[in-house]
């Protein structure tokens, strides 16, 4: 499941994609546009500036943008740097596997769907771009313009 902290990445990031590319968007206009908690974004573009996808600069001119062009940026891995592993359980992930201690793991019905959920996860987000998640965004605005008659 998709924390609060990696919803409230994924917002900033698409916010600091719409900028200007060489453009520093300031901590307070980020978490005023996207509604998220000063402090708690201040720790998770931390995250995401140590993660390699956001670049910041203090000072009078400072802020955050974003490191590489949105095409570059993975949300797989996006996720992954705030979230961790993407599987729901521990026994179905593939980076940070860990045994359960109450069943048999090669028998289990639940870990066989928690993999399958897993891949689905992993299939999606591994394969879509913060380009991608915007211009979604895009055609969804326009498809929600009503055309004339």
């Amino acid at each position: 499941m998709l924390t609060r902290k990696g919803k409230y990445g994924l917002k900033a990031l698409s916010f600091l994609a719409g900028a200007q590319p060489e453009k520093m968007i300031s901590l307070s206009d980020i978490a005023t546009a996207r509604d998220i908690p000063r402090k708690f974004l201040e720790a998770i573009l931390g995250e995401l500036r140590n993660a390699g996808f956001v670049v910041s600069r203090k000072g009078k001119d400072g802020g955050y943008r974003l490191a590489r062009a949105p095409e570059q940026i993975n949300m797989g891995l996006v996720v992954r740097a705030i979230d961790g592993p993407l599987a729901p359980i521990a026994c179905a992930s593939s980076s940070r596997y860990e045994r359960c201690d109450d069943c048999d793991e090669k028998s289990c019905e639940v870990r066989r769907m928690m993999l399958e959920v897993r891949q689905a996860i992993c299939d999606v987000l591994d394969n879509k771009t913060l380009a991608d998640v915007l211009a979604q965004m895009q055609l969804d605005d326009l498809l929600e313009i009503p055309c004339p008659e």
